[in-house]
């Protein structure tokens, strides 16, 4: 892991701190990605930035881009980017809401999204 991602999470809650960590490994499980940290979330992209989370008090929100409205059990909210991707809003309370569903959904994102949507 590298030194930004450690000072991001420092002093974050320890179990919204696993949960992001396990996050990660979903979406780097996807393919290349460009991972980044900023003061206020991680975010990742390939051509364009397709996954982004941080943590809220003892919650880890997500934000997933896709081309497509779902609905989702953990959904907070969605809206649209642009004109051809909506952004979804999840919040992730317990480690069993990181599930299949949501790994599909990720998986969209990085091959809708993720390669940009430019001509598409």
């Amino acid at each position: 892991m590298s030194a930004a991602i450690d000072e991001y999470l420092a002093g974050k809650d320890p179990d919204a701190t696993e949960r992001l960590l396990q996050f990660r490994d979903l979406v780097l499980a996807c393919g290349e990605v460009d991972e980044r940290v900023h003061r206020t979330e991680i975010a990742w992209a390939r051509a364009r930035v397709f996954a982004a989370a941080f943590i809220y008090s003892s919650r880890l929100e997500i934000a997933l881009d896709l081309r497509r409205r779902v609905h989702h059990p953990q959904l907070r909210e969605a809206f649209p980017t642009t004109k051809t991707v909506i952004t979804h809003r999840l919040t992730i309370t317990s480690d069993d809401q990181l599930d299949d569903t949501l790994t599909s959904l990720l998986a969209e994102a990085y091959d809708t999204v993720g390669p940009g949507t430019r001509n598409r």
